[in-house]
């Protein structure tokens, strides 16, 4: 790495596998749980949402826990990095067990899941914070770390893209009919790959951002200095609602397109006309709006930095707040407007992650310059607790309303039922899009407060010594 903080090409690759690994879990709980838990595991979508709801906010708090103790940890591999290498083949094992569906009844199943899925979030977190957290120390530079911060979601959506291809069509192959088998048995395929991806980004990257020498470990002073960082609370809110119009529409898209859209019959180009499964299509689906929010991802750093990220985040969650609320207004068989509007609305807010996670860097600099304390660890970590905090009551939401309306797995549905499905998968995220736009307005640091921020804390590491890269 240059004096001026760039970074060679294949470091942040290998930052990226990180990512490749966690999103192929990740993207599962996004698009896969509710329906693994409804449709295979098959315990009633109310206890569903109950177990959502007290596993994420159980695993919510564990998230700044593990960042003060990632924060404190001292190894010749730095801070963050040792857990790679550390928690990868424990959290493969949780997800093999988290899909495996035993032949117990309902309060054995039920328990079961509890006890799996605790498991694997725990295991997620003790993995993904400090990764996540790597992105605060891998370099000094703003820019560049808005550019490590698009490669990780290349890979991101790489992984998405992988996960909306191969899933279901695995489960199918795999199980042979047998769709507990083949979820069990296409978890040991991911598991595989995930520690191969996170051993590659642990090898592949050094910390180079330390904690200035004069700082004392105080857990009091560290969760003071947070909770009256103003940017970070905005992001924090910003991201809250952001993750609730993701996840609300996520927790309902296989239901959506299993009950509402149903097999049609289609006419689509170079395959002709042909009659296509749900399982098909909603695969289709995901997979599209994956490519087209990694075609995002790679545009994003050039928009970011022609508008700023504030605007740039601003510009391109209004527009897919708009598409993703013309959902309501489509029938069952406009299959292929459907697609249309996941393309565009997935190439416009699928980067905002980037752009949110380039932020919260921004904001432990913030922290650093304001107060003289730098809780990278912590900084990320209370961030990913709103991730999952809005993951819990989205999912709780979706299906506490599929209940309520008589959702019963694997029947026909009613008209409330199908209007609810319609209703969570357009209108209501859209109403979350918005209030997340809103609060974001509010954020104050722009490209030249940063470029100021980051000129004060240069030189005050350079006095310090603190940027010497860990081995």
């Amino acid at each position: 790495m240059a004096k001026t903080g760039f970074l060679k090409l294949r470091e942040k690759l290998a930052y990226g596998f990180g990512d490749l690994a966690s999103v192929l879990y990740w993207q599962t709980f996004m698009l896969y749980f509710t329906f693994f838990y409804t449709d295979v595991f098959v315990i009633p979508a109310a206890a569903a949402s109950t177990m959502f709801l007290v596993s994420r906010v159980w695993d919510g708090i564990n998230d700044p826990l593990m960042g003060i103790v990632a924060d404190r940890t001292e190894t010749r591999w730095g801070k963050f990095r040792p857990y790679l290498l550390w928690m990868c083949v424990p959290f493969a094992v949780m997800g093999v067990l988290t899909f495996t569906t035993p032949d117990f009844g309902p309060t054995g199943k039920l328990v079961w899941a509890y006890a799996t899925f605790i498991g694997l979030m725990m295991l997620y977190t003790a993995v993904n914070i400090p990764y996540t957290a790597l992105l605060g120390v891998i370099t000094p530079d703003p820019a560049e770390r808005t550019s490590v911060s698009s490669i990780k979601f290349m890979f991101a959506f790489g992984a998405g893209f992988i996960v909306s291809a191969s899933l279901l069509p695995m489960v199918s192959a795999l199980g042979g009919g047998d769709d507990a088998k083949g979820w069990s048995l296409s978890f040991v395929v991911y598991g595989i790959a995930a520690v191969v991806f996170f051993l590659i980004a642990f090898a592949g990257t050094r910390e180079r951002v330390r904690p200035p020498r004069t700082q004392k470990p105080s857990i009091k002073r560290d969760l003071s200095e947070l909770v009256t960082n103003v940017p970070w609370l905005l992001l924090l809110a910003t991201t809250m609602a952001w993750v609730l119009f993701v996840a609300v529409r996520s927790s309902v898209t296989v239901h959506y397109f299993k009950y509402y859209v149903g097999t049609q019959d289609l006419v689509l180009p170079f395959l002709g006309a042909k009659t296509y499964t749900f399982e098909w299509i909603v695969s289709a689906f995901n997979t599209i709006g994956q490519a087209a929010s990694l075609v995002g991802v790679l545009l994003v750093s050039w928009f970011a930095r022609q508008v700023g990220k504030k605007n740039a985040f601003i510009i391109l969650f209004a527009s897919g707040v708009v598409l993703t609320a013309a959902f309501f207004w489509l029938k069952p068989e406009q299959v292929l407007l459907m697609f249309v509007l996941q393309i565009v609305s997935s190439l416009t807010s699928g980067p905002l992650c980037v752009l949110l996670w380039a932020m919260y860097a921004d904001s432990a600099d913030y922290g650093e310059w304001k107060r003289g304390r730098r809780t990278t660890g912590l900084v990320f970590s209370a961030s990913t607790m709103s991730q999952k905090f809005g993951w819990a009551f989205g999912a709780f939401v979706s299906l506490q309303l599929m209940a309520q309306l008589g959702f019963a797995p694997n029947v026909d549905q009613t008209p409330d039922t199908l209007r609810g499905l319609l209703l969570l998968m357009s209108l209501i995220p859209a109403v979350f899009g918005i209030l997340s736009i809103v609060i974001v307005c509010f954020y104050p640091l722009n490209e030249h407060k940063l470029a100021d921020i980051e000129k004060v804390l240069n030189e005050r590491r350079a006095a310090e010594g603190a940027t010497t890269p860990a081995g």
